[in-house]
């Protein structure tokens, strides 16, 4: 049997995304920066694409911003506001994607900005009486929280980190990667700067990606060459990408609560399985259904002799997750966000994430499997 549960990593494209898709190759072609026709039917399916989406989530038009994905956007809204609004100060956790700690640890080595880092519990929540007393101290901060980590699933509440961010005028960005698509955003009453999406993460194609810039807020691009996307990104549009995003996020959003209840269901059995299967069993962060993203468990398992080679067997009995565990020295290359949350550097973790397209019978196989691996280990 082979069994993918890395949909955290990516996602299997949607057939009827790959049918836009393919339709608009066959039959869109032109520039959509040309004025002529075949530029003009190209530009009508960018803009359609954004109204789309920003129908979607409560937005403007003027507000969706099309980027190669969300790693590009997280740089675009960080790099930018900082400089654009001379901000000196910036907030995030020290669980965030690379994509952004990479990118706030950058600046403050270049002495744009003060970093600090706000305390998480060992189940990856961020201490919000933190971040305001940092604010306190830091009026007009940046603050940089992503609303589910990509690596345990912790769920952030982002109308009270924006209720605290107001407070002080800070700045308020998101990667909202992990829940796009997969929970609904109502941006006319979420009060934040800055959110991103990417649509491989959603059933859509790699490559392609958006970034929400509030209206009131004007920055300059981050990639120079062209007046595309209204000015604010250089280069040629990924057409193709962008019809599929869209396509993508509709589909998300028309069968959200469904597809919502049914891979929850799937992740509870899942660990009702593990903890009868496995003595000793764990779960690196929140697990309450009500504070975790339904798509992601990471499995900390006690098979300590194993953990070098845990993925290897995995991948071998037809399992494709990812894993790793805590940074056990300064010199060891382990995930910051189990070192983070302070789990156990010993332990083995696996990072299984789950889609629609999942099933209770490859459940029952990954579990037979591990259950093999700990009794042999």
């Amino acid at each position: 049997m082979q069994v993918y549960l890395d949909n955290a990593a990516t996602t299997a494209i949607d057939p009827a995304v790959i049918e836009v898709m393919v339709a608009t190759m066959q039959n869109d072609f032109g520039n959509p920066s040309s004025i002529h026709t075949h530029g003009r039917q190209v530009k009508t399916i960018v803009e359609k694409a954004r109204k789309t989406i920003a129908n979607l989530l409560h937005a403007s038009p003027s507000e969706i911003f099309f980027t190669s994905g969300g790693t590009e956007a997280d740089n675009m809204a960080i790099v930018r506001s900082i400089e654009d609004f001379g901000i000196t100060h910036a907030i995030t956790s020290p669980i965030e994607h690379h994509a952004v700690l990479h990118t706030l640890e950058e600046l403050e080595k270049t002495g744009k900005i003060h970093l600090d880092f706000l305390r998480v519990d060992s189940e990856g929540h961020i201490d919000l009486q933190h971040l305001e007393e940092l604010l306190e101290k830091n009026p007009r901060s940046f603050v940089s929280i992503m609303q589910a980590n990509n690596e345990i699933g912790n769920l952030t509440d982002l109308h009270k980190v924006s209720e605290i961010c107001q407070r002080y005028d800070a700045l308020l960005h998101s990667d909202t990667v992990q829940t796009m698509g997969h929970y609904p955003h109502n941006l006319s009453e979420l009060k934040i700067d800055f959110i991103t999406g990417a649509g491989h993460k959603f059933h859509g194609p790699k490559g392609v990606g958006f970034l929400y810039i509030n209206g009131k807020n004007k920055i300059k691009p981050l990639i120079y060459g062209g007046a595309q996307e209204r000015n604010m990104r250089g280069g040629t549009e990924n057409i193709y990408g962008i019809a599929g995003i869209a396509k993508a996020l509709e589909i998300a959003y028309s069968n959200m609560e469904e597809h919502h209840a049914y891979i929850q269901e799937l992740k509870s059995y899942m660990i009702d399985e593990l903890t009868k299967a496995i003595p000793d069993i764990r779960f690196n962060g929140c697990i309450d259904p009500k504070q975790s993203l339904y798509t992601v468990l990471n499995v900390s398992l006690p098979c300590t002799e194993m953990a070098d080679v845990l993925l290897f067997n995995l991948d071998i009995m037809g399992i494709s997750a990812s894993g790793g565990s805590a940074c056990s020295s300064g010199s060891d290359i382990g995930s910051h966000v189990l070192t983070g949350i302070k789990a156990d550097s010993e332990r083995p973790s696996v990072r299984f994430s789950f889609s629609k397209w999942n099933t209770k019978a490859e459940i029952d196989y990954v579990v037979g499997k591990l259950k093999e691996i700990c009794e042999h280990g």
